[in-house]
């Protein structure tokens, strides 16, 4: 078997012989294509990884047939990475030095469902947990715009917030990731169980240091949802009513997302349903309380223009409201126009509609503004996900800068390493782990860019580097 990736120094016809009877997948065009994520979201990304490719894809459908793949890896020094839906936009699951991806999906049971918690393999795709769920009247405290095909496992080693974030906080907030298990890479691979605040030493780590196996999360009670959308006439109105929502106690959101009014002409089924040319705010809320919704919309100054049950929006063939929101909102205008990208900015806290006003003044008109409302340690805050119509490495610098001069922190959706987006800094706690855990480095270790320079330590001096 010749090597896809061009790496030359394993017997992959051996290698894949030694997985049995794990399901492999050795065909050329399958494994290229599941060595691939969302990573074309950026053309820096695009440029850099879309060359990247495995060489062999394994299906381990419960965990003696994981640890079995784990430990022929681990025998043969072969790379190892993790892949769920393959709905990350960084390159998490893509494969930079060749090798195997371990796709987790066979690995889908729904094992426990708790008074107010769910434990699942990480596997499990989010929306047959949330429908397991339902049938008890609860719901994930959280899930991605991208829920359909995302795995729960996927969205914790690479997530941080998402559909119920305002309502619940973001993924690490205390007691909404319960537990995780997580496999080592090692002669005889073993499963390690971190609970409580422990589970910080592997969440947003994207699989460098550990094959997550299992996921406890919080449940909260299932509502009578509704989808709504509301247009105003300037963008810092809408932003504006966004933040009087979110401090709303009575009417209790799961949603809150403010578009400019140029990114909605990329939403053709929205035509006829939402005013035109007016910026939209996104939200989706309990059905009790839709007289309050629309009195306030009203108030700030809005109209609103579409309120929907599940079943009234499948019957007028309306995506759901939250495929306008988060990343969904860039992947809508990708649709029509791939020279579009994106970026990830934080905003001031508390929410300043002012604040928003007066950065536009100083955006260009490549910069077209989409803010998600979450609560962090319980304080409501807003992300920046804007389109951004690219033209070059500087003009994206440049566009950067002017933020970061307005107090506005850039969390850069264009790099392949975890240390240059959400984190920022290097997580030593994640490394130390990964010496536990990878003690050869095996899994994903291109996408740490401080993993080389600590490697040869023992995991309590990487740990010791950590900032207290």
């Amino acid at each position: 078997m010749t090597s896809i990736s061009g790496k030359t120094d394993i017997d992959w016809g051996a290698f894949a012989a030694a997985l049995a009877p794990v399901e492999v997948i050795s065909e050329t065009v399958l494994v290229k294509k599941r060595s691939r994520d969302f990573f074309w979201y950026s053309p820096i990304l695009n440029a850099r990884l879309k060359r990247c490719f495995a060489d062999l894809i394994a299906r381990p459908k419960d965990v003696g047939e994981l640890k079995q793949c784990l430990s022929a890896a681990y025998d043969a020094g072969v790379p190892v990475v993790l892949r769920g839906g393959g709905t990350g936009n960084y390159g998490q699951a893509v494969p930079m030095d060749g090798g195997l991806v371990l796709e987790m999906t066979a690995m889908n049971k729904v094992l426990e469902i708790g008074e107010d918690f769910v434990r699942v393999q990480a596997g499990a795709l989010m929306k047959d947990i949330n429908a397991a769920l339902a049938e008890s009247g609860r719901e994930m405290c959280m899930f991605p715009s991208t829920q359909e095909i995302a795995t729960i496992g996927g969205f914790v080693a690479g997530g941080s917030s998402g559909i119920g974030s305002i309502a619940n906080g973001m993924l690490r907030d205390p007691g909404n990731l319960r537990a995780l298990k997580a496999m080592s890479v090692t002669d005889t691979p073993e499963e390690r169980r971190f609970e409580g605040a422990h589970v910080m030493q592997i969440h947003h780590a994207w699989g460098l240091n550990g094959v997550i196996t299992e996921v406890t999360i919080r449940t909260v009670p299932l509502q009578d949802w509704i989808g709504c959308m509301a247009t105003f006439d300037t963008y810092e109105g809408a932003y504006a009513a966004g933040y009087a929502l979110a401090q709303r106690g009575d009417i209790g959101p799961k949603l809150i997302s403010t578009v400019d009014a140029r990114i909605t002409t990329y939403f053709p089924r929205l035509d006829g349903k939402i005013r035109a040319n007016k910026h939209l705010l996104v939200s989706m809320i309990p059905a009790a309380q839709a007289s309050t919704f629309a009195a306030l919309m009203e108030a700030e100054g809005g109209y609103v223009d579409l309120m929907m049950t599940d079943t009234e929006r499948g019957d007028a063939g309306i995506p759901h409201v939250y495929d306008f929101s988060y990343n969904h909102t860039t992947l809508q205008v990708l649709k029509a126009d791939r020279s579009a990208t994106y970026q990830q900015v934080g905003c001031p806290s508390p929410p300043d509609p002012q604040a928003i006003a007066d950065l536009r003044e100083h955006l260009t008109d490549d910069v077209w503004n989409h803010h998600e409302f979450s609560r962090v340690d319980g304080e409501i805050v807003t992300f920046d996900l804007p389109i951004i119509w690219y033209r070059d490495a500087d003009q994206l610098a440049a566009i950067n800068a002017i933020y970061e001069d307005n107090g506005f922190p850039v969390y850069d959706a264009h790099t392949w390493q975890v240390e240059g987006g959400g984190l920022k800094n290097a997580d030593y706690r994640h490394l130390a782990w990964k010496k536990r855990m990878d003690p050869k480095g095996l899994l994903n270790s291109a996408k740490s860019m401080a993993w080389d320079s600590v490697k040869d330590l023992s995991p309590e001096e990487i740990e010791a580097m950590s900032t207290p």
